[in-house]
């Protein structure tokens, strides 16, 4: 039983001190990868190879220029099949998140334009009602 304590104690401690890096690690990540692939507008392996050499650089940079490239060929080394891996799950989704983006813009690009129309008609409506009211266009005074 106090074997079984000092493990749990043990895991709670460095859990804790590796639980905020891989956050934070996990979050640069995604925030890069994804900013790229919105600037892009396009998914692909090098927006998560870049992810991964720039959060990598980023936690390694405090040991100086090896560190940073170490960093950075850590990142690309993880980041590559983490962006294969998400690739394919997307694909066997049926759907990527790009075709679902552009999908749901083109929906609203059409809900507007169809609305759009019918208060277009609407306008014209009453331009013939009113036009008709009034003795149509060609009243003499």
């Amino acid at each position: 039983q106090s074997a079984h304590r000092a493990g749990l104690r043990s895991f709670i401690r460095y859990g804790w001190r590796w639980s905020w890096r891989v956050a934070a690690f996990v979050a640069i990540f995604n925030t890069v990868s994804t900013g790229l692939s919105v600037y892009r507008n396009k998914t692909t392996i090098s927006n998560f190879a870049a992810a991964g050499a720039f959060t990598g650089a980023l936690f390694r940079i405090h040991l100086g220029l090896h560190g940073l490239a170490g960093g950075s060929v850590f990142g690309i080394v993880f980041g590559i099949p983490a962006g294969g891996l998400l690739m394919v799950m997307q694909k066997l989704a049926g759907e990527t998140l790009q075709e679902k983006r552009n999908r749901e813009r083109r929906e609203l690009y059409e809900q507007k334009l169809a609305e759009w129309q019918s208060r277009l008609d609407v306008t014209e409506v009453l331009g013939q009602t009113e036009g008709n009211a009034q003795g149509g266009p060609w009243r003499e005074r």
